[in-house]
């Protein structure tokens, strides 16, 4: 019977592409849950595999230690047990130590792009996607605006959160988290996955546009056209993935009067004024440029807000001008 049992393990193990040990385990799990429902056993049972076969223990812990207890049950009906539980609870059994494998696998790519097939569209909008070994959602709330799906469609997405909901394991995507665009960006410049080049911060609004703050320690580098690329050569891809999302890329700098005028472009502003005590920047453009800084629906001085921290007011040339003169002649 054992060694029929070694040959199963073996056999499995090697079809399952499982350690064989993660085999063992489930088939004993498979075993104890059939010698529970038999014997009408609440408490936790041990199984042994030995030369001189299959042997079951009832498990007691007192104090920190643990004891153990034959089972009182004929080879026969423990014989018969193990044939059942290795036709139908071992399987099931195999089945939760896949996916404990498959959520192992995955919590490890926590934080990084994954590809999959979107396998089911859900009444509230969900996308159940298939990563091969697992599934996971790419819930509503974490698809970029305007997209659709139907069942086939290859779906990539930032691996945002990977957990285990009553036992089962629950993988989290998105596709508006700045994070996936940054990863986006590592992926197609190597001079970012290298560090030559590092993103400080980025901002997102998702499907309509982003703003990403770049940095390089070798003054010699133009961080910005690098990341742009030949005319938005290496840019542009990405703005493709996220649905046509614009994306500004700024040099980063830690003067916070230079890093909030870059944070507005396209927009070249001409005048700035901080008032640090309430983390406010009053910012003057020309005339004709006072809707691209503020942008559609305000997009673009959002977006400013996030990536520099500050609160920033929009004002025309004219405008900020008058604002100058009036504080200075009241002194």
């Amino acid at each position: 019977m054992v060694k029929s049992i070694r040959k199963l393990i073996e056999q499995v193990a090697k079809e399952k592409d499982l350690p064989e040990r993660v085999v063992e385990y489930a088939l004993k799990n498979a075993i104890a849950l059939g010698v529970k429902k038999a014997k009408k056993i609440r408490e936790e049972i041990d199984v042994d595999f030995t030369d001189e076969g299959i042997k079951t223990y009832i498990v007691r812990r007192k104090g920190g230690r643990k004891a153990r207890f034959p089972v009182d049950i004929s080879t026969e009906d423990l014989n018969r047990i193990a044939a059942y539980a290795a036709k139908e609870e071992f399987f099931r059994e195999l089945e939760r130590a896949e996916r404990e494998r498959g959520f192992l696998e995955y919590k490890e790519l926590e934080g990084e792009i994954v590809t999959g097939i979107a396998r089911r569209i859900l009444e509230n909008g969900d996308v159940v996607v298939d990563l091969g070994k697992v599934e996971a959602i790419l819930p509503r709330r974490e698809q970029i605006h305007g997209e659709t799906y139907k069942v086939g469609d290859k779906v990539k997405a930032l691996l945002l959160d990977v957990r285990k909901a009553k036992g089962e394991p629950r993988l989290i995507l998105s596709r508006t988290h700045p994070l996936f665009l940054k990863k986006l960006l590592e992926a197609e410049i190597p001079e970012l996955a290298e560090k030559d080049i590092e993103i400080k911060a980025i901002a997102r609004e998702p499907g309509q546009r982003a703003k990403v703050a770049v940095f390089a320690s070798d003054m010699k580098m133009d961080p910005v056209g690098i990341v742009v690329g030949l005319r938005g050569s290496r840019i542009q891809p990405i703005s493709d993935e996220l649905s046509g999302e614009r994306i500004d890329v700024i040099r980063w700098t830690e003067e916070p009067e230079e890093f909030i005028l870059r944070s507005l472009s396209p927009a070249h502003p001409t005048g700035i004024r901080l008032i640090p005590e309430e983390e406010r920047a009053e910012v003057g453009v020309p005339k004709d440029e006072l809707s691209l800084a503020i942008g559609k629906r305000g997009v673009n001085v959002r977006l400013a807000h996030k990536l520099t921290g500050w609160h920033i007011d929009v004002l025309s040339e004219e405008d900020f001008e008058k604002l100058l003169q009036l504080r200075e002649e009241n002194g």
